[in-house]
Protein backbone atom coordinates (compact mmCIF):
# COMPACT_ATOMS: atom_id res chain seq x y z
CA UNK A 1 0.00 0.00 0.00
CA UNK A 2 2.86 2.34 0.16
CA UNK A 3 2.38 5.29 -2.31
CA UNK A 4 -1.06 5.09 -2.30
CA UNK A 5 -3.80 7.30 -0.77
CA UNK A 6 -4.65 6.68 2.57
CA UNK A 7 -8.26 5.28 3.28
CA UNK A 8 -9.66 7.48 5.38
CA UNK A 9 -11.38 7.30 9.13
CA UNK A 10 -13.47 8.97 11.21
CA UNK A 11 -13.67 7.99 14.86
CA UNK A 12 -14.75 9.23 18.45
CA UNK A 13 -12.02 10.92 19.66
CA UNK A 14 -11.49 10.29 23.43
CA UNK A 15 -10.82 14.11 23.98
CA UNK A 16 -14.38 14.54 22.33
CA UNK A 17 -15.95 14.57 19.25
CA UNK A 18 -14.65 13.08 16.33
CA UNK A 19 -11.21 13.14 14.23
CA UNK A 20 -11.19 11.52 11.06
CA UNK A 21 -7.85 11.56 8.71
CA UNK A 22 -8.46 14.86 6.44
CA UNK A 23 -8.43 16.69 10.14
CA UNK A 24 -5.43 15.94 10.11
CA UNK A 25 -4.22 17.09 6.37
CA UNK A 26 -1.13 19.08 6.01
CA UNK A 27 0.82 17.06 8.71
CA UNK A 28 2.42 13.71 8.60
CA UNK A 29 0.45 11.43 10.04
CA UNK A 30 1.67 8.23 12.06
CA UNK A 31 -0.95 5.69 13.01
CA UNK A 32 -0.42 3.09 15.82
CA UNK A 33 -3.78 0.29 15.61
CA UNK A 34 -3.94 -1.62 19.30
CA UNK A 35 -6.27 -3.13 21.32
CA UNK A 36 -6.28 -2.96 25.44
CA UNK A 37 -6.51 -6.23 25.60
CA UNK A 38 -2.83 -6.85 22.97
CA UNK A 39 -0.07 -7.01 24.98
CA UNK A 40 2.61 -6.56 22.42
CA UNK A 41 0.77 -2.85 21.79
CA UNK A 42 1.14 -2.55 25.95
CA UNK A 43 4.90 -3.05 25.13
CA UNK A 44 4.83 -0.65 22.25
CA UNK A 45 4.01 2.30 25.34
CA UNK A 46 7.23 2.97 26.47
CA UNK A 47 8.67 3.10 22.46
CA UNK A 48 5.43 5.70 20.99
CA UNK A 49 6.13 7.75 24.09
CA UNK A 50 9.50 7.97 23.42
CA UNK A 51 8.63 8.78 19.54
CA UNK A 52 6.15 11.16 20.73
CA UNK A 53 8.60 13.36 22.46
CA UNK A 54 11.09 13.40 19.99
CA UNK A 55 9.27 14.50 17.54
CA UNK A 56 6.59 16.80 19.69
CA UNK A 57 7.98 19.82 17.80
CA UNK A 58 7.61 18.38 14.40
CA UNK A 59 5.07 18.19 11.67
CA UNK A 60 3.58 15.61 12.98
CA UNK A 61 0.45 14.07 14.96
CA UNK A 62 0.69 10.71 16.45
CA UNK A 63 -3.07 8.87 16.45
CA UNK A 64 -3.88 5.55 18.24
CA UNK A 65 -6.69 3.85 17.09
CA UNK A 66 -7.96 1.23 19.23
CA UNK A 67 -10.09 -1.76 18.14
CA UNK A 68 -11.57 -2.48 21.37
CA UNK A 69 -15.29 -4.52 21.16
CA UNK A 70 -17.24 -1.66 21.65
CA UNK A 71 -18.30 -2.86 25.10
CA UNK A 72 -14.59 -2.60 26.49
CA UNK A 73 -15.06 1.28 25.63
CA UNK A 74 -14.53 2.04 29.24
CA UNK A 75 -11.39 -0.40 29.23
CA UNK A 76 -10.06 1.46 26.45
CA UNK A 77 -10.51 5.24 28.26
CA UNK A 78 -9.05 4.12 31.42
CA UNK A 79 -5.98 2.63 29.82
CA UNK A 80 -5.29 5.96 28.37
CA UNK A 81 -5.79 7.90 31.66
CA UNK A 82 -3.89 5.32 33.47
CA UNK A 83 -1.14 4.79 31.55
CA UNK A 84 -1.03 8.57 30.77
CA UNK A 85 -1.20 8.20 26.73
CA UNK A 86 -0.44 10.88 24.92
CA UNK A 87 -1.37 11.76 20.99
CA UNK A 88 -4.52 11.43 19.22
CA UNK A 89 -7.13 8.60 20.97
CA UNK A 90 -9.71 7.19 18.96
CA UNK A 91 -11.78 4.07 19.17
CA UNK A 92 -12.72 2.24 15.39
CA UNK A 93 -16.37 1.99 15.15
CA UNK A 94 -16.51 -1.82 14.59
CA UNK A 95 -13.55 -3.86 15.90
CA UNK A 96 -12.13 -6.08 13.45
CA UNK A 97 -14.56 -5.25 11.01
CA UNK A 98 -13.76 -1.45 11.03
CA UNK A 99 -13.38 0.18 7.43
CA UNK A 100 -10.52 1.62 8.18
CA UNK A 101 -8.76 -1.98 9.10
CA UNK A 102 -10.56 -3.93 6.25
CA UNK A 103 -9.23 -1.18 3.63
CA UNK A 104 -5.50 -2.26 5.35
CA UNK A 105 -5.94 -5.57 5.60
CA UNK A 106 -5.22 -5.33 8.82
CA UNK A 107 -4.87 -9.15 10.46
CA UNK A 108 -2.58 -8.56 13.64
CA UNK A 109 -1.62 -5.67 15.85
CA UNK A 110 0.25 -3.85 16.85
CA UNK A 111 0.21 -2.25 13.64
CA UNK A 112 1.60 1.04 12.22
CA UNK A 113 1.58 3.60 9.46
CA UNK A 114 2.66 6.56 8.06
CA UNK A 115 1.07 9.22 6.25
CA UNK A 116 2.23 11.87 4.69
CA UNK A 117 0.88 15.34 4.72
CA UNK A 118 -0.84 14.82 1.22
CA UNK A 119 -2.59 11.45 2.69
CA UNK A 120 -0.22 9.40 0.69
CA UNK A 121 1.22 6.19 2.40
CA UNK A 122 4.47 5.95 3.08
CA UNK A 123 5.32 3.41 5.11
CA UNK A 124 2.49 0.60 6.39
CA UNK A 125 4.30 -1.87 8.89
CA UNK A 126 6.66 0.76 10.09
CA UNK A 127 8.15 -0.19 13.06
CA UNK A 128 9.92 2.24 15.94
CA UNK A 129 12.96 1.46 14.94
CA UNK A 130 12.61 2.72 11.63
CA UNK A 131 10.47 6.02 12.51
CA UNK A 132 12.92 7.08 15.66
CA UNK A 133 15.21 7.36 12.56
CA UNK A 134 12.50 8.75 9.89
CA UNK A 135 13.13 12.77 9.44
CA UNK A 136 10.11 14.74 9.28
Amino acid sequence: MNNLPSPSFNYLNYAGGTTKLEDLKGKYVYIDVWATWCGPCRQEIPFLKKAEEKYHDKNITFVSISIDKLKDQEKWKTMIKEKELGGVQLFADNDWNSKFVQDYKITGIPRFILIDPNGIIVKAILTFFVFLNFQC
